[in-house]
């Protein structure tokens, strides 16, 4: 028997080991390992977007975008004074660019935030009476989210309308309208697009009293017919509190609710706070110093490991309620990004997120990557 008739069952063995390594190579490489594919039987992995970002003025941000995340939260671009600043105007251009961003990659997308006390338009200030502010308001809202109806998947209808004892903050649209406001806002956004999810979004949502006033907010506009989808926890946590309890204890509550829950706005914080400084409000600000900027240089390994540890321990705690927990997002893709670096202080240098400010994944990128390495 000729050789070569030997040798075709060994060829053919050999040809379909290649076949299947060139396949298995071509799915690395179409999928490879992110925070997106990890997690993707889990719940969405998200960032917040800058304007330079939704640009794609950096491709390699650009790339670490579409390979990290399944889901985009407009960072400012959908505040008020920004796609709103007249009366009769309004500044589209760059939200149009974020939503579409957002649609060639197959994103969840979330519109944030369409009532805010903050980040105003100065001519909002203006309005005086009761019947003019609820027209604009509506007109804000129904224009917003009509526009982008089937696209915008989810809203923050309602950002950081409780101060932390858990009662309404005292704002402009409380003074005007009354608590009504919540109901409302709630209502035109439905109205405008009725399959997208509506949020009600805020920070130390932990915190025992500021929750039971979330739960009693929410309660409300169910109570009333409401349509309210979710609570968004805005995640800006430090390294040592809130608790892995506190956190457990208010995803639970909010998912009792009936609600799905999100972790809005996550970034851990490695450097000091103003002693008196409470929550995220970003109309606080204080005066520097060296103690209160340790590490202008570079984060020493040490606290490298504590941050790494310290979302080891928050995703470990994630992954343990993923039936109740819809979307994690981080406020920004990048440590140079982020508000931390300016917030409370200007001037500041912060390491609050997974990615350093060359865009190169950090000790703690590896420690929530492993955990789902663990689960393969």
């Amino acid at each position: 028997m000729p050789l070569s008739r030997l040798y075709l069952p060994l060829l053919g063995v050999l040809f379909s080991c290649y076949s299947c390594t060139i396949t298995n190579s071509d799915t690395a490489l179409a999928n490879p390992p992110s925070l997106k594919t990890a997690y993707q039987g889990n719940f969405h992995i998200g960032a917040a977007l800058n304007r330079p970002q939704i640009y794609e003025a950096d491709s390699v941000a650009a790339a670490l975008i579409r390979k990290e995340f399944n889901s985009i939260t407009a960072e400012n671009m959908m505040k008020w004074m920004h796609i709103h600043p007249g009366v009769d105007s309004f500044q589209f251009e760059a939200a149009d660019k974020f939503v579409t961003l957002g649609e060639e990659n197959d994103m969840f997308i979330v519109g944030h935030t369409l009532v805010w006390h903050s980040q105003l338009a100065p001519w909002v200030q203006e309005i005086t009476d009761r019947d003019s502010m609820l027209q604009h308001l509506q007109n804000h809202v129904s224009k917003i989210v009509g526009r982008y109806k089937d696209s915008v998947r989810g809203w923050d209808v309602v950002n950081e309308a409780l101060n932390e004892d858990g009662s309404l903050r005292s704002s402009l649209f409380l003074e005007l309208i009354g608590d009504e406001y919540l109901l409302k806002a709630f209502e035109w956004a439905a109205a405008a697009d009725p399959a997208a999810e509506l949020y009600y979004n805020d920070y130390s949502l932990c915190n025992p009293a500021k929750r039971e006033g979330a739960i009693a907010l929410v309660k409300r506009l169910q109570a009333n017919g409401v349509k309210i989808d979710g609570i968004g926890m805005q995640g800006h946590w430090g390294l040592d509190s809130p608790s892995l309890e506190e956190i457990e204890n208010s995803i639970l509550a909010y998912s009792a609710l009936g609600v799905k829950v999100m972790i809005t706005e996550l970034d851990i914080n490695v450097i000091p706070n103003p002693w008196d400084l409470e929550g995220a409000d970003v109309n606080q600000n204080f005066e520097g110093s060296p103690f209160m900027d340790p590490y202008p240089a570079g984060l020493p390994d040490s606290v490298q490991i504590q941050l790494a540890q310290r979302y080891e321990d928050i995703f470990k705690l994630f992954l343990k309620h993923e039936d109740k927990i819809a979307r994690v997002t981080f406020w920004g893709v990048n440590d140079g990004q982020s508000w931390k670096n300016d917030w409370p202080i200007k001037g500041r240098t912060n390491y609050p997120l997974l990615f350093d400010r060359a865009f190169q994944p950090k000790k703690a990128y590896h420690r929530v990557m492993g955990l789902k390495k663990l689960d393969e």
